[in-house]
């Protein structure tokens, strides 16, 4: 039994990462995140982030209140930035309102169960 293979090349040997070079990978700054959140019993959350700069957060959340007859909050994240949150499932409401405005619905990205 022949086991030189093992000594080609070592697994643990410090590398470095190999995806350092393109720091596009896995980022999420260029989407806009729909999420769901289950609160208690049939009680749901929806939030909306990553939305772009040109948009004003508290004219858009005053329109989905109005538009879907429903309750919603603006929350400052120190990591995400703007959050609009919204009461009940609103994820498929929130995506075609905001392809109705102009938004590609490649930038949309729906999260949830």
């Amino acid at each position: 039994m022949n086991v030189q293979n093992l000594n080609t090349v070592d697994p643990f040997a410090d590398e470095g990462d190999p995806l350092s070079g393109n720091n596009d990978v896995g980022s999420q700054q260029n989407y806009i995140h729909i999420r769901i959140q289950q609160r208690n019993g049939r009680k749901t959350l929806t939030t909306l982030q990553g939305l772009p700069k040109e948009y004003d957060a508290k004219k858009l959340l005053k329109a989905f209140k109005k538009e879907f007859a429903c309750n919603g909050t603006l929350v400052e994240d120190e990591e995400m930035g703007q959050v609009i949150q919204l009461q009940g499932d609103q994820r498929t409401k929130i995506s075609t309102f905001l392809t109705d405005e102009g938004i590609p619905r490649a930038t949309i990205k729906l999260h949830g169960f």
